[in-house]
């Protein structure tokens, strides 16, 4: 039966079905066939999987991020990257992935990433002579650090799901974004030296200060939100509606490039991108309790439990399984289903959770450039990019990747040195 059920979730991955339908068609028709269980006890699962407050900042941070890439503050943030930066070798590759690092601390979305970035980016690497097929990869793979840097949504998720204080994943977010950063970094520098790519002119202090003048906003939104949170001022719920607040002042009032209708706008199509989240954290939810009561869960935890307790092993498992799933499922997903079952077995491996949970957030950023259903491969689409050039760009950068899940994963301080200061539970060491 459990193949059977199995292999109709992948049948209805294969035919395109969309995830929420692939996750709960299976479980009503197995528990139509096989139990007596009433069919509105799914509808219940449903509702309960999204009854968690800390859930109520992600219509918030969406809403917010939305807001400062149409807001001009997007466009600010590349034109600092590329003050600071173009003039090392490789620059305007370095710049695409810091200004990915800037507008994922600002909206903690991968996909808007993407294309804030891209809109602007993939037009001038291309006329600065950059393989196409670079150029797109180099965009999916650094964008996916919205999901590392926080504000995370992915975090936000995972908290809710484990307890795990979420300002303490933000901290980690930190240091694991810097890593992951650094990586495509070095790709970009290692791809202009291979092509015989030529510096730029020198920096220039003055077009750096301006640059700096224009977007000191923006840039000040991280700040406001993790200073909130740890100064007591308030919660990552509460931090994510001050977001919103605050970037409709600085669009609005400040840079004057956003009218109430245009934020109107914005407030639908995040309204959306809400609803689209939170049916899949629903239908995610209703999908694991099914995996619980059915027996299947214990099974799952009873083969990772058979791992041992050695931490090298069990998080080289918990990656392997992850990245698979991350191929896919979406991240969100990811974590509904699997987390309730890999996190007892982590700690009894004396793995802290707060580092699981950024190995998670690294690999679920991979799975999202990765192919088949990797979301960035198919956001590419609004920048003109078609899916099979989407792949070919993708695959060099997966290893890339892979190389900072690596140093994440087995060199904990990286993450854990951060949030350490400010939590003295949180040990930097397996």
């Amino acid at each position: 039966m459990h193949a059977i059920f199995f292999g109709s979730l992948v049948a209805l991955l294969l035919v395109g079905v969309p995830v929420f339908v692939v996750l709960l068609l299976p479980v009503m028709v197995a528990l139509e066939t096989t139990t007596s269980t009433p069919p509105v006890l799914i509808i219940q699962r449903l509702f309960s999987g999204i009854d968690k407050f800390p859930l109520m900042a992600i219509p918030f941070f969406i809403f917010a991020g939305n807001i400062m890439a149409q807001g001009g503050i997007s466009k600010r943030l590349i034109r600092l990257a590329n003050a600071l930066v173009r003039p090392l070798l490789g620059g305007l590759g370095i710049t695409t992935v810091t200004s990915s690092m800037f507008f994922s601390a600002i909206s903690g979305s991968s996909p808007a990433t993407v294309i804030a970035v891209g809109k602007i980016m993939l037009p001038a690497m291309e006329k600065e002579g950059y393989k196409r097929w670079f150029s797109i990869g180099l965009l999916m793979s650094s964008g996916s650090m919205g999901i590392i840097i926080p504000p995370s949504i992915f975090m936000i998720v995972y908290g809710a799901v484990t307890g795990v204080s979420i300002g303490a994943l933000f901290l980690a977010g930190v240091g694991a974004g810097l890593v992951y950063g650094v990586a495509f970094i070095g790709v970009c520098v290692l791809y202009a030296r291979a092509t015989g790519m030529a510096r730029e002119a020198r920096w220039d202090t003055t077009e750096i200060l301006t640059a700096a003048r224009g977007c000191f906003w923006g840039l000040a939104t991280p700040f406001i939100i993790l200073g909130g949170i740890y100064g007591g001022i308030f919660t990552p719920t509460e931090a994510a509606a001050v977001a919103v607040i605050y970037a409709v002042l600085v669009s609005a009032l400040i840079y004057r490039e956003m009218t109430l209708s245009d934020i109107l706008d914005s407030a639908v199509d995040s309204a959306i991108t809400t609803a689209q989240v939170m049916i899949i954290i629903a239908a995610a939810s209703a999908f694991a309790w099914y995996l619980t009561t059915s027996g299947v869960a214990s099974g799952l935890t009873g083969l990772l439990a058979g791992i041992g307790n050695n931490p090298i092993y069990v998080l080289l498992t918990i990656n392997c399984l992850i990245l698979l799933a991350g191929m896919v499922l979406d991240p969100n997903s990811i974590i509904i289903i699997l987390v309730p079952f890999i996190v007892p077995v982590a700690v009894a491996a004396g793995i802290d959770p707060i580092h699981l949970g950024i190995v998670l957030a690294v690999n679920a950023a991979i799975g999202m450039f990765t192919p088949p259903f990797g979301l960035n491969l198919f956001v590419s689409g609004a920048l003109g990019v078609s899916f099979n050039e989407a792949i070919k760009g993708a695959l060099p950068f997966i290893l890339v990747g892979l190389i900072a899940l690596f140093v994440i994963t087995y060199v904990p301080i990286t993450s854990l040195w951060l949030p350490a200061q400010f939590y003295p539970n949180i040990s930097t060491t397996f």
